[in-house]
């Protein structure tokens, strides 16, 4: 897997994390000490899980690169960690495929909010709203998702990544607007950030940050 690889190497190419580290602070803010978050592809830890646990809060993280994962435990040890697909988050085959008997069916309405940034836009478009109704379906009435995704209009577009392939989706804002509420989903706030990758072998792009709740 090509993350494996990258490791820390992808916060070298991505160090400017405002926008994300503003969801991170709005999630504090709202959520009482001890609450549950999923982070939702949380690569190293950085900044997200880091950010949240030292806040209070109960982070389990989700990635499905080992290596990802190994840094993440040596980084920020206080949080819990799996490796599974987001794809069977909330499925059978959570505990089934995976061993993480705490992210299926029976967890339903088990966290208070998840963090998603730039891990939906590794899948295909016809599956990110099937992820999102999964990462609902965990999340506890009036729950808050925080979401960071790229403003592109590509589905599952081959890119050069760091030495590597990766295939990336991007929806306009509107139109992932649209996706989320369709997935149950509204959207209290949003923010789109300019950013230049660090590395000059990656285009600039648009980085969008959604605040959203689940509805109901």
């Amino acid at each position: 897997m090509a993350f494996d690889t990258i490791g820390a190497r992808y916060a070298e190419a991505f160090p400017d994390k405002a926008g994300q580290l503003a969801c991170g602070a709005w999630l504090l803010d709202a959520l009482e000490p001890g609450a549950r978050v999923l982070d939702v592809g949380c690569g190293t830890g950085d900044p997200t899980v880091r950010q949240l646990t030292d806040g209070g809060l109960r982070v389990t993280g989700i990635d499905l690169s080992d290596g990802m994962l190994r840094l993440a435990r040596q980084g920020v040890p206080a949080a819990e960690y799996h490796r599974i697909d987001m794809y069977d988050l909330a499925t059978e085959r959570a505990a089934r495929a995976w061993g993480a008997t705490g992210l299926g069916p029976e967890a339903a309405g088990r966290y208070a909010a998840a963090t998603a940034f730039f891990s939906l836009i590794l899948l295909p478009q016809a599956e990110i709203p099937e992820v999102l109704g999964r990462i609902r379906a965990l999340l506890r009435p009036d729950g808050l998702l925080a979401l960071g995704m790229v403003e592109a209009d590509l589905d599952h577009a081959p890119l050069p990544f760091l030495g590597h392939e990766i295939r990336i989706s991007g929806y306009l804002r509107e139109e992932l607007e649209q996706t989320l509420r369709r997935a149950g989903f509204s959207v209290e706030a949003h923010s789109g950030h300019p950013y230049a990758p660090a590395s000059t072998t990656l285009p600039p792009e648009e980085q969008l940050f959604l605040r959203c709740r689940r509805v109901g």
